[in-house]
């Protein structure tokens, strides 16, 4: 029970409400802004754009030695920079109900462009702050909410907000929406400052080439970047067409599978982020790794029973929460890793280049599932998926000797 109440100090408040400032631009300039653009007739070519809004998440390492450079003249380095953000995120994302898709659909496009450039900037602060202050006991407990207050802002900022949008009114939603920021705004100036906020690089070519120059020289780099990258890619080869599977795979309806996963998967993944965090504490870091990395793989399996069975809603729900309950575990205890990877000197720039690491799998594996799929069935594809999983696990097995998991920084 003493593991539990770990979640309710103070600290861990502060990470829940960060984290959901962190999720709540993201749905906004996403699907809630494809929906807007939708239901105000606009094209299925010009909705499509829509998603090159996004791309400032895949670049923010570019401008990420600024944030570790620079300090603002008040609140210090890391809450300084977020503040700044946060209020200028509560200002674009107002100024977007000020437009319409229907008549000004470029200008609204632009304003959700500068929306996910101050978004990623809020990250690449938000990230660095919550690797400064949480101590190698709290980065289990603190990932956990963290991630629980992102997924929590995504189903407010997407699925709230479209709710909202029906009954009265875009414009209104997305005031509101903005507003919600005011929640970050008062967590920021209320939070404490880390004991390392004034480390910083001497000068803003240092703060681009010290932190490549500090990972080049770390023993075993080349063996963690690519543990990195395998560690979730059995996720990412399952969940990258788990919609296709359960539409057209099995005939579930859009509204069953939006019913299912809207609900199931929060709860899942919330249960799983919570169990992991605390599980965390008590296994350490490398047992938790590896423990959590098999369930993710072995979960995957439960696809391959659906897809032999068929259409079985129960089964549906089984496979579904079972999925996200092992993802969400693994996700507290892989965010708590590469907090461990970071010199406080560099955590900006460093974090954000291994949260980008970490999109690798997510992003380019799509093209190669789908051929899969074209080739093997449904049934095969999820046990390649649970193949997939299987050399990151050999690699943290290779690691186990060779680097500290325990220390406050692994290398």
């Amino acid at each position: 029970m003493s593991l539990w109440l770990t979640y309710f100090r103070p600290r861990m408040l502060q990470m829940l409400l960060l984290g959901f400032s962190s999720g709540l631009p993201l749905a906004l300039t996403g699907t809630t802004l494809q929906a807007w653009y939708t239901v105000s007739g606009l094209s299925v070519v010009a909705i499509g754009f829509l998603a090159l809004v996004g791309q400032p998440y895949t670049y923010k390492f570019f401008w990420a030695p600024l944030m570790d450079r620079f300090i603002p003249p008040f609140l210090g380095r890391r809450r300084g920079w977020m503040l700044i953000l946060q209020l200028a995120l509560l200002i674009a994302i107002a100024s977007m109900a000020a437009f319409d898709p229907h008549v000004r659909p470029t200008t609204l496009a632009l304003l959700a462009l500068i929306v996910a450039f101050l978004s990623a900037s809020q990250d690449i602060c938000l990230d660095a702050y919550r690797a400064d202050i949480l101590s190698t006991e709290e980065r289990g407990t603190g990932s956990a909410m963290w991630i629980a207050g992102y997924r929590i802002a995504m189903l407010v900022s997407g699925g709230v907000a479209l709710i909202m949008a029906e009954y009265i009114g875009w414009h209104e939603t997305f005031l509101i929406m903005a507003l919600l920021m005011l929640i970050g705004v008062v967590t920021t100036l209320c939070s404490p400052s880390p004991a390392n906020d004034q480390a910083r690089p001497l000068s803003l070519g240092a703060a681009i080439s010290e932190p490549l120059q500090d990972f080049l020289k770390r023993p075993y780099l080349f063996a963690i970047l690519l543990f990195i990258i395998l560690y979730k890619m059995g996720d990412a080869f399952a969940v990258s067409l788990s919609t296709t599977f359960y539409l057209r795979g099995l005939g579930f309806s859009l509204a069953e599978v939006g019913a299912m996963m809207k609900t199931m998967t929060l709860i899942a993944t919330l249960l799983g982020l919570f169990i992991g965090g605390s599980l965390m504490l008590r296994l350490g870091m490398y047992r938790a790794l590896m423990l959590f990395g098999i369930l993710q793989g072995v979960t995957n399996l439960f696809s391959v029973w659906l897809a032999l069975v068929g259409k079985s809603f129960l089964l549906l729900a089984v496979t579904i929460f079972a999925e996200n309950v092992t993802g969400g575990m693994g996700n507290a205890a892989f965010l708590a890793f590469l907090m461990a990877l970071c010199n406080v000197r560099y955590t900006a720039t460093q974090l954000a280049l291994l949260s980008a690491l970490m999109a690798v799998g997510r992003v380019f594996i799509g093209p190669f599932a789908g051929l899969l799929v074209e080739h093997v069935g449904w049934a095969e594809f999820f046990v390649w998926s649970f193949i997939a999983a299987l050399p990151g696990l050999f690699l943290l097995r290779w690691l186990k000797h060779k680097i500290n998991f325990e220390a406050e920084r692994i290398i």
